[in-house]
């Protein structure tokens, strides 16, 4: 089991059974009483209150109010936490918005400088509005499976993707382009890219998309993209 994995693994048994030994969260997680030792370090570290009883039980307890306090989510994971707030937002007005709002933006301000200009960067090619109404969505089908991991590693690693693509006429292409934005008009989002074999920008409707496929051996490099007044970059701190 992974470091995190472990140090969650080890939350959650002392959230559920209160207090309980050393011995007993090594074998809940599979780990020596030295690597569980270092666990409950680094957790207090991170804002955990976890009370150790001296002794041979070596008694371990979690304060049933502690909370972490330094944020441990990958610079991907806030990423997909606003990006999720900014849809449903966009899509509609719903309950606690505002405090969902404020709760990644807590978040994001306690990132370190490091991952907070990684996310920045990120955050520059998302960019989230509401649908117009004149915007026919009668079409509108389900999205292949595969589309969302081969997006994300691609849009991610800076990779090239391969698909078929069917435009609003039915015409079926072969494209093989590199994701530099994501466009989000629920209930609609579009995949923003550079087509090399045209030299320019195009927007492709998900749902529209089949048979994806990474190109792991060619990287692009970021370039800027610019949308109608409006629709801007998504941004909290």
């Amino acid at each position: 089991m992974k470091q995190r994995a472990r140090q969650d693994a080890i939350v959650r048994t002392l959230r559920r059974r209160g207090s309980t030994t050393l011995a007993a969260l090594g074998e809940e997680v599979d780990a020596s009483r030295s690597t569980v030792l270092r666990d409950l370090s680094a957790l207090r570290d991170a804002g955990y209150v976890i009370h150790a009883e001296q002794g041979r039980g070596g008694g371990v307890s979690l304060d049933p109010s502690s909370v972490q306090t330094t944020a441990r989510l990958s610079v991907a994971e806030v990423f997909a936490l606003i990006m999720g707030v900014a849809s449903m937002r966009a899509a509609g007005v719903i309950p606690f918005s505002s405090l969902a709002d404020s709760g990644v933006a807590k978040i994001e301000k306690a990132l370190p400088p490091d991952k907070l200009r990684e996310l920045r960067r990120m955050l520059d090619r998302l960019y989230v509005g509401p649908l117009a109404s004149q915007v026919d969505i009668s079409d509108l089908k389900e999205m292949v499976p595969e589309l969302l991991p081969a997006f994300e590693a691609a849009f991610l690693g800076q990779r090239r993707l391969r698909f078929q693509y069917c435009d609003a006429k039915g015409a079926w292409t072969s494209r093989e382009i590199e994701p530099q934005a994501m466009l989000v008009l629920p209930p609609l989002w579009y995949l923003v890219a550079w087509d090399p074999s045209r030299n320019d920008f195009r927007h492709f409707r998900a749902d529209r998309i089949s048979a994806p496929e990474v190109i792991e051996t060619t990287r692009f490099r970021p370039r800027n993209v610019t949308f109608a007044a409006g629709v801007r970059p998504i941004r909290y701190a």
